[in-house]
C-alpha cells in the first residue's frame, strides 16, 4: 500500500508540475510584465520609467525563462519563471503585485484559519444532514414522502446561493434582526458571524447532495446480500445503516471529498458577500485589483489541494471497502 500511495504522490506530482507551467505560460503569454505593471499602476499615461520601476521592485524586470547573462545555475534561477513559478513548488508565494506587497503565504496561513472556521462546519453538517435525509428518502421509496422530498430537492438544487444569501439577509438580519449582516469577530464572537452563512449554505447544497446519495443508495437497496439481510428478519432502519449505507460509502466518498479543497480555500461567494476575511475574500480582492501574483498562487493552492484531497479518497476507499486494494 505504502507504494501504491508514493506512486500516485509521484503522479501527483508531475500534475502539479504541468498545471504551474500552463499557468505560467497563460498569465504571461496573455499579460507581459509591461501589461502587469500599467494595469497595477492605472492611469492612460504611464510612463516608461514608471513602468521599469514598477517591474523592478516586484522582480519582473528579469528575463522570462533563460537569464543569458547570468552565469551556472543563475540562468536558469535568475529568471521571472524560477522565481515567479517554480518557487511556488516548495511554497514560496513570495510577495503580492500590490502597492504594500504584502508576504502571500503569510496572507495565506492568516485567512486560511478564517475560512476553516466557516467551510469545516459546513462540511461536517452538510455531509451529515445530506445522508440522512436521503437514507430517509430512500426508506420512504416509492411513497409520497418520497415523491415530495425528490420535488423539495429539485427546487433547492434549481435556486442560486445568491438567492439564498440575499434573502437571508433580509429575513434574519435586516428583519428581525437575530444576527449581523456582514462582518467577523475572533475567538468566539465569530459564531454570531457564521452561523447565518453556515445556514445558507447548508441549505443551497442540501438539495443536489441529497439527491445524488439517495441516487446511490438506490443502487444498494435491492442487491443480493441486501434482501439477505432482510429475509434473516433484520428491520428496514438496520438493513439501510448496516448494509445499504456502508457499501454506498465509495461514491459518497468521492462526492463529498471533491469538497475538501473548498474547505481550505474558502466560499468566495459566501466570504464575499458576508465580509469574512477568509482565502474567497481574498482571491476575489485579487481579482479586482488585478493581482496576478496572488492569483497564480492561489490557482496553484487549489490544484495542490485537490490532488491531494483525491489521494486522500483513494486510500479511504481501503478503509471503507477491504476488497478496494490500491496495488
Amino acid at each position: 500500500m505504502i507504494n501504491a500511495v508514493l506512486r500516485r504522490a509521484a503522479y501527483a506530482l508531475l500534475v502539479l508540475v504541468g498545471v504551474n507551467l500552463m499557468t505560467f505560460l497563460l498569465f504571461f503569454t496573455l499579460n507581459t510584465p509591461d501589461d502587469m505593471a500599467r494595469l497595477n499602476i492605472g492611469g492612460r499615461r504611464v510612463s516608461a520609467e514608471q513602468v521599469e520601476k514598477w517591474k523592478a521592485e516586484r522582480g519582473y524586470d528579469q528575463p522570462l525563462l533563460w537569464n543569458e547573462q547570468a552565469q551556472g545555475p543563475d540562468k536558469l534561477t535568475r529568471t521571472v519563471f524560477w522565481q515567479r513559478s517554480v518557487s511556488l513548488l516548495w511554497l514560496d508565494f513570495g510577495r503580492s503585485d500590490s502597492q504594500n506587497a504584502v508576504d502571500i503565504g503569510q496572507e495565506i496561513r492568516t485567512r486560511m484559519l478564517v475560512s476553516l472556521q466557516l467551510a469545516v462546519p459546513i462540511f461536517i453538517l452538510q455531509l451529515i444532514a445530506s445522508v440522512g435525509f436521503a437514507l430517509v428518502l430512500v426508506f420512504f421509496r416509492h411513497s409520497r414522502i418520497d415523491f415530495w422530498g425528490v420535488v423539495l430537492c429539485v427546487l433547492m438544487l434549481s435556486i442560486s446561493s445568491l438567492f439564498y444569501i440575499i434573502v437571508g439577509q433580509l429575513l434574519f438580519s435586516r428583519v428581525l434582526k437575530l444576527v449581523p449582516i456582514s462582518g467577523f469577530a475572533p475567538g468566539l464572537d465569530a459564531v454570531k458571524f457564521l452561523v447565518l452563512p453556515v445556514a445558507l449554505s447548508l441549505i443551497a447544497r442540501l438539495g443536489g447532495e441529497a439527491r445524488l446519495y439517495r441516487a446511490m443508495l438506490l443502487e444498494e437497496v435491492n442487491k443480493d446480500h441486501v434482501r439477505t439481510a432482510r429475509a434473516k428478519g433484520l428491520t428496514e432502519p438496520a438493513v439501510l445503516i448496516r448494509h445499504v449505507l456502508p457499501n454506498a460509502m465509495i461514491p459518497i466518498l468521492t462526492s463529498a471529498g471533491s469538497y475538501l479543497p473548498y474547505v481550505f480555500l474558502g466560499s468566495l461567494l459566501f466570504e464575499s458577500f458576508f465580509g469574512i476575511p477568509g482565502l474567497g475574500a481574498y482571491v476575489v480582492d485579487a481579482i479586482s485589483a488585478q493581482d496576478f501574483a496572488v492569483v497564480r498562487a492561489m490557482v496553484f493552492l487549489g490544484s495542490l489541494l485537490y490532488v491531494a484531497a483525491f489521494l486522500l479518497i483513494d486510500v479511504a476507499y481501503t478503509w471503507v471497502d477491504p476488497r478496494v486494494r490500491l496495488e
